[in-house]
């Protein structure tokens, strides 16, 4: 997308955008049973979004373009992994104990790192859904488990989360990303140990009859179906990891995109549906995803080419600013774009030999080495604070619905993560940055 038109054009454009952010919080409050039909949605997004689109078509068609082929490759990942992990049936009734729960936030928030945050979702949330079935309060586990496997996992490898991948794109060392282990395991632990303890406390106050029923209804860990959904998976992973430029020696879209498609094809013909149905899978997650983030991509057109041509006007220069502005940003607009954006302010950054004083930079970018650090936290960390910060949030909060589960509204969900997240971000970023 060209910066230069973002520099003339009106902030009034923004309006579509903020628009469609205030439905998605407020219509399933003032209308449930509307907006609950995915086309629905549908609507609302290309009411809001074609305006957008039909003016860049005419300004600058290069913009519609690039946006589009950014959601058709978003949409085919996310549907990849959703189709080929809703084939993987972990079965399992385990005693939901708040040691048990805490257990599934850990163990998925390191996952999240090798297989993604959206793999790592879609592998976990059943489980979690079937072993706290029998308890009464069970939303706050819902809630850590969009905080931990959905998002902050995904920290540590440029397979954890798009941002990152973006980062190594642009030549940010595969292995760089490792170092933010310390920044990793002291947010990680925190929020484990806040959750275990908020669990132990609502755990004491299950009605007995739950806490009976649960204790009998406990079943065995197992992995049922093919385990051929296993190795199409990695193939998923290995296909984002390789099939880019920096392998190919031209574009790897459509090639990528196709080879996703394909093996979400092979794993929708060769798992019994048994399976499936044990999952409780349906489509309703990922297509409510589509229709909901058709919307956002078009209408966030215009927001990303004006902080594409005037982010340097922020001010940003010191690593907490970066992970504040970057982290800000991302809990509203698509993280990616945004890490782009913050990536480039900050190479212009290094180039400033008046900013000598923020240390060394990253081997092959020219970034600042604490720089790099605050972007990267700040867009993997705060798509934590809203439903649409990271695409994964929305699927997990849909699956949960479709089970019975009522989950917090849009904004119900950031008092959680107001309340929760932001003392804890606030002393990482005093601590680490």
């Amino acid at each position: 997308m060209h910066a230069d038109i973002g520099q003339h054009l009106s902030p009034w454009w923004v309006t579509f955008f903020v628009v469609m952010l205030l439905c998605i919080a407020v219509l399933p409050l003032a209308a449930h049973k509307w907006w609950h039909p995915n086309k629905n949605k549908l609507i609302v997004s290309a009411v809001l979004g074609l305006p957008v689109v039909g003016m860049f078509l005419y300004m600058d068609y290069h913009a519609v373009l690039h946006i589009g082929q950014e959601y058709t490759s978003f949409i085919i990942l996310l549907g990849a992994l959703f189709i080929i992990s809703g084939g993987i049936f972990l079965e399992t009734d385990l005693r939901a104990t708040p040691l048990a729960n805490t257990g599934f936030l850990a163990l998925g928030s390191v996952l999240a790192s090798f297989m993604g945050t959206t793999g790592a979702a879609m592998l976990l949330i059943r489980p979690v859904l079937e072993t706290n079935k029998q308890r009464t309060k069970k939303v706050h586990t819902i809630v850590f488990f969009t905080f931990l496997v959905a998002n902050i996992g995904g920290c540590l490898t440029p397979l954890g989360d798009p941002p990152l991948f973006m980062g190594y794109l642009k030549g940010v060392p595969f292995e760089w990303t490792f170092k933010l282990i310390p920044e990793w395991a002291a947010v990680v632990g925190v929020l484990l140990l806040v959750y275990f303890v908020l669990d132990t406390v609502l755990y004491t106050r299950e009605p007995m009859a739950a806490i009976e029923a649960d204790r009998l209804e406990v079943k065995p860990t197992r992995i049922l179906g093919h385990w051929h959904n296993v190795p199409l998976l990695c193939g998923v992973v290995l296909s984002v990891a390789f099939l880019n430029e920096n392998y190919l020696p031209f574009s790897a879209f459509p090639l990528r995109e196709g080879v996703l498609i394909g093996l979400a094809a092979i794993s929708m013909i060769i798992t019994p549906k048994h399976v499936r149905r044990a999952n409780h899978f349906t489509f309703y997650p990922i297509l409510e995803v589509a229709a909901l983030f058709a919307g956002i991509f078009a209408t966030m057109i215009p927001a990303i080419l004006i902080l594409n041509a005037r982010g340097g006007e922020l001010g940003v220069q010191t690593p907490m600013m970066f992970f504040w502005a970057t982290g800000s940003l991302s809990a509203f607009l698509d993280n990616t774009p945004t890490y782009v954006v913050f990536y480039a302010l900050a190479e212009n950054l290094g180039r400033n030999p008046e900013m000598a004083h923020l240390g060394a930079t990253v081997a092959r970018t020219g970034v600042h080495e604490v720089i790099l650090t605050g972007i990267s936290l700040g867009a993997v960390f705060l798509g934590a604070m809203t439903y649409i910060g990271n695409a994964p949030n929305f699927m997990v909060k849909s699956i949960a619905e479709e089970r019975g589960l009522k989950m917090p509204s849009f904004f119900g969900y950031m008092l959680w993560s107001i309340g929760i997240l932001v003392p804890v971000f606030i002393a990482a970023t005093l601590i680490f940055l």
